[in-house]
């Protein structure tokens, strides 16, 4: 094992850049989160500074720099505090060369700075380099000694840069730490992060990409490199991941202190979680701040105020309830100032700006939450997994909740948030996204804490009784209790016993019929509140009566495709753990009457080969006929016996176990088939990610298959009547009519350029003399943005020396202008990108681009005209 020494994050950081200062390279300050390239919201990357000087836009000052960048990424900050390390703010440590030295030299430093500045030892390293990179690999072998098992060959996802589509890229070599050297060097897998971190990466950048892929090579190769400060802190002070570092745990501390917890280390999961987050976004925003940002609803200002309120929340599921962060942001100061001294000199403004947010954002806070609360219940209550746009808006609009905040708040509870409906209503007026939300107010519920004292909890018999005799205990119309309620009224009902089932733990609520002398209700759904069943349906026929007894009928032939899907998902995910991964656990399911929805904890997609076999697996078992086991135990005694329990879900001290021996054992509430076989079939619909390590599987089973297929036959008929072709011959004839439409888009557009060209041929007699320049503004007819460009091109061409506009409505509400200038007239001090950006504007839109040539675009067609007279005009003055 390694004997590596404690270093501390300061000594880590002044050591690389000292090694690299003794090797010529000039240390340079970190650049400010706010960077020069207008494309990037914020400082991502060490390298990010020096993409000027990368892309040959730039010359550098320096052969050789060494840098240690401060960057911020907020695009895993669901990820910040629930894994090892991933942060929105870390220090990227690296080292530099203009056109100097590449390789070899880059190769045997990285190498040296590992081993005998860091001490770490060659057992403890793995190298990947790309797979086409035979230099780099035998440098490794032959140069620095490193045994070929522990030099891996990756593909271009992994170990080849690339700045953009075209440009400087090249292919870069990693250096990864062993934890676990005692394995052995048979099978590495360095996607393996239990015993595998990659420190360094080494870019060489050696090749130009044009726009059709070609690679050559570069005049000037460059070297680019990261090491990541936390990273190497985290192996150098022998911590299990980043924020238990030097560099971010006495963050932690002083927000446990505050929280009044005694132990970061004994305390669960959740807590940890909330000081880690707290840890890395004080961290961000007190560098964001002395960088001269400020909170605000867009742009970089927004990642700013998103990442308060983030603090401020995990302040209070800690349970702070008043003003904390710039307590917490003093001990971020302190650790930072050494290394950057406009911390301390910003103190001032840091807390300043901490203060205001937090405490307008303590002043919505509790109310939002409280209403998100009752939200989610109600959404879950309804059986629904995703949170309405006008719930969401209201939470933002009026209590200043960030729609990421109530989807990171949703998420923690397995629902979804309608990102699409939200936007929608952010174009609406407040006013009707405050009368949308009034329908959210949990008016069942509030009758029932009313009621509750005066009725007794409903027995459940839907486990072995398909009817019973019952009581109508209370009977609510929109919410309200009444004593009696007519045919055609929508009605929600509470029995003293029901055989119906309430809507949990995924499975959806049985329907069916609440009959009695001359009373007909149509149940339609069951929910579940508090110890309530609620049977919501409507009055077809009759006068429904408090005290009325009734017969409670649930369809059986719902119950038995629920129960047919419920049991299928417990073999689904039996499946998952024995083909795919025995760590495999359930994320959150849906058990509906016409299929079956399966999320699952899975960090990479399935294979189709995988998913080919966990189908045939499920299939197997339903096929061998397995009878069901079904036993009310002890917690402890299921959990010893290896039954499977959903994580986060409550259990009570005894629970109902779903026993197939042999294949599935878990604790359940749901309803389910008696034996495998009564399933019948199994089909696997889809496979997809639905969020950051969660995997999803819908699926059909028992007698919904034939729906399934009855759909998919139709379908099939259908396109085969169209295509006049057997259904076998389908693939091929829609293969044939992609590349027939294919060509045909290519021969439109060829013909539409060709069309733009003979129009703008007839406009070379209207060009005007102004000075030494020849200019022509003139409007072309339905002629497409690209087509524009290539006509304005060619006129200028033909014109010589002289200022191109051309304007187009190509369709209905949409404007399209090119302006082409010549280098004389940029001699004028005109750009055609500031002039057409200019210009659009009046026709309510904008553009831009480079001095030479430069489209924009519009909305209002009608002032097109006037926007190309004022071309006319401008040319005129600044040419004349």
């Amino acid at each position: 094992m390694s004997s590596n020494p404690y270093l501390s994050g300061n000594e880590i950081r002044t050591k690389f850049l000292n090694f690299y200062a003794q090797r010529e390279h000039q240390i340079l300050p970190s650049a400010s989160l706010v960077p020069e390239d207008p494309t990037v919201l914020l400082t991502i990357a060490g390298m990010l500074p020096f993409k000027p000087i990368f892309l040959g836009q730039r010359t550098p000052e320096f052969k050789r720099a060494t840098t240690s960048q401060k960057c911020i990424r907020t695009n895993d900050i669901e990820n910040v505090g629930r894994t090892k390390r991933h942060q929105t703010f870390f220090e990227m440590l690296g080292n530099f060369s203009f056109g100097d030295y590449f390789k070899e030299q880059a190769i045997a430093w990285g190498w040296e700075i590992s081993t005998q500045v860091f001490g770490f030892s060659p057992q403890n390293l793995v190298v990947s380099v790309f797979e086409e990179d035979e230099e780099a690999y035998n440098i490794w072998r032959d140069k620095i000694g490193v045994t070929e098992a522990r030099i891996k060959r990756m593909g271009a996802d992994d170990n080849f840069w690339a700045s953009g589509p075209t440009g400087p890229c090249g292919p870069c070599s990693e250096i990864y730490y062993d934890f676990h050297p005692e394995r052995g060097d048979d099978n590495i897998d360095l996607e393996d992060d239990t015993r595998f971190i990659e420190f360094y990466n080494l870019v060489f950048m050696q090749y130009n990409r044009d726009a059709a892929g070609n690679l050559t090579p570069l005049q000037n190769k460059n070297i680019d490199t990261g090491m990541g400060l936390e990273r190497m802190a985290q192996i150098l002070q022998k911590v299990p991941n980043n924020y238990e570092t030097d560099l971010i745990f006495p963050i932690i501390k002083t927000a446990a202190e505050i929280a009044g917890i005694d132990d970061y280390h004994t305390s669960d999961e959740k807590v940890k979680v909330s000081l880690k987050v707290i840890g890395d976004h004080v961290r961000a925003v007190v560098h964001m701040i002395a960088d001269e940002i400020r909170a605000s609803n867009v742009g970089r200002g927004y990642v700013l105020r998103r990442l308060i309120r983030r603090v401020v929340r995990h302040g209070r599921l800690l349970g702070i309830s008043g003003n904390f962060i710039t307590q917490v942001a003093e001990t971020a100061i302190a650790l930072a100032e050494s290394a950057y001294p406009n911390i301390r000199q910003r103190e001032a403004a840091i807390k300043a700006e901490l203060e205001r947010e937090e405490t307008n954002f303590l002043k919505t806070l509790d109310r939002g939450e409280k209403l998100l609360e009752d939200i989610i219940q109600q959404v879950k209550q309804q059986g629904q997994t995703e949170i309405s746009g006008e719930s969401a808006f209201t939470l933002y609009d009026t209590y200043g909740f960030p729609l990421e905040l109530t989807q990171e708040i949703a998420e923690e509870n397995n629902l979804t948030v309608d990102e699409a409906g939200f936007n929608t209503e952010m174009q609406k007026q407040v006013e009707r996204a405050k009368a949308a939300h009034e329908t959210i107010d949990l008016t069942v519920q509030g009758s029932l804490d009313k009621l509750a004292e005066h009725i007794h909890a409903t027995e459940f018999l839907g486990y072995t009784q398909a009817a019973t005799t019952a009581k109508v205990e209370v009977l609510l119309v929109n919410g309200v209790a009444e004593e009696a309620a007519e045919a055609g009224t929508e009605v929600q009902i509470l029995l003293n016993q029901t055989p119906f089932y309430a809507e949990s733990g995924g499975q959806i609520g049985d329907r069916g019929y609440i009959s009695g002398d001359g009373i007909v209700v149509r149940v339609e759904d069951v929910k579940k509140e508090s110890d309530f069943f609620v049977h919501f349906g409507r009055i077809e026929r009759g006068t429904l009566r408090v005290g009325d007894t009734v017969t409670a009928q649930i369809d059986a032939a719902c119950r038995r495709r629920a129960q047919a899907n419920h049991t299928a998902t417990h073999l689904l995910q039996a499946a998952l753990k024995k083909i795919v991964d025995e760590g495999i656990s359930q994320a959150g399911s849906l058990v509906s009457f016409d299929r079956l929805r399966f999320d699952f904890n899975c960090p990479r997609a399935l294979t189709a080969e995988e998913v080919q076999q966990v189908e045939e697996q499920v299939n197997t078992w339903i096929s061998e006929a397995h009878s069901a086991k079904i036993e009310v135990l002890p917690l402890a005694e299921a959990k010893a016996r290896g039954a499977v329990a959903m994580f986060g879900e409550k259990y009570g001290e005894e629970v109902r176990v779903i026993d197939f021996p042999s294949v599935s054992m878990e604790l359940c509430g749901g309803t389910h088939v008696s034996n495998t076989a009564e399933i019948g079939v199994f089909k696997i619909i889809s496979e997809a990610g639905v969020a950051s390590g969660v995997r999803r599987i819908e699926a059909v089973s028992g007698p919904a298959i034939l729906d399934y297929l009855n759909v998919r036959d139709k379908v099939v008929k259908d396109l085969s009547d169209r295509f006049k072709v057997k259904p076998e011959e389908l693939p091929d004839r829609i293969t044939t009519l992609q590349t027939e439409l294919r060509n045909a888009e290519k021969q439109l557009e060829t013909l539409k350029g060709q069309l733009a060209i003979a129009k703008s041929d007839s406009l070379l007699d209207t060009a005007q003399t102004v000075g030494d320049h020849k200019i022509i503004v003139a409007q072309l007819e339905g002629v497409d943005p690209e087509s524009l460009k290539t006509a304005a091109e060619r006129l200028l061409q033909k014109i010589g020396n002289g200022a191109v506009v051309l304007g187009s409505v190509p369709e209905a509400g949409k404007v399209s202008i090119v302006a082409a200038f010549s280098p004389e007239v940029n001699k004028k001090g005109l750009q055609a990108g500031k002039f057409v950006g200019a210009i659009a504007k009046i026709c309510g839109g904008g553009g831009g681009g480079r001095p030479n040539l430069a489209q924009a675009g519009g909305r209002d067609e009608s002032k097109l005209p006037a926007a190309l007279a004022q071309a006319q005009t401008d040319l005129q003055s600044a040419l004349g």
